[in-house]
């Protein structure tokens, strides 16, 4: 029997999941900067924010990059571990 390869492997997959979780968090930590820098920004052009105004830039800001960043994650990790070679390798 062969050894599974990639994601199809235990240890691995425990190593690059854990992999991806730490960098959403470095990734929810850097956009926790750019949301406190967007909100910074937008008051010096436009005065005091409402608080609807300061939700939703957390939701269009936040939500966009960190969307953005678990997407290429997921890309990154399913490229890297070998799991997209592995659906042309019919057996």
């Amino acid at each position: 029997m062969t050894k599974p390869n990639g994601l199809d492997d235990p240890e691995y997959a425990a190593f690059a999941w854990a992999r991806f979780r730490r960098s959403l968090l470095w990734m929810g930590l850097a956009t926790a900067l750019v949301i406190a820098i967007a909100i910074v920004g937008l008051e010096h052009f436009y005065g005091p924010l409402g608080w609807i105004a300061i939700l939703a830039t957390i939701g269009g800001v936040g939500g966009s990059v960190m969307l953005a960043a678990a997407l290429m994650g997921l890309a990154f990790l399913s490229s890297g571990s070998g799991h997209d070679e592995s659906v042309d390798d019919i057996d």
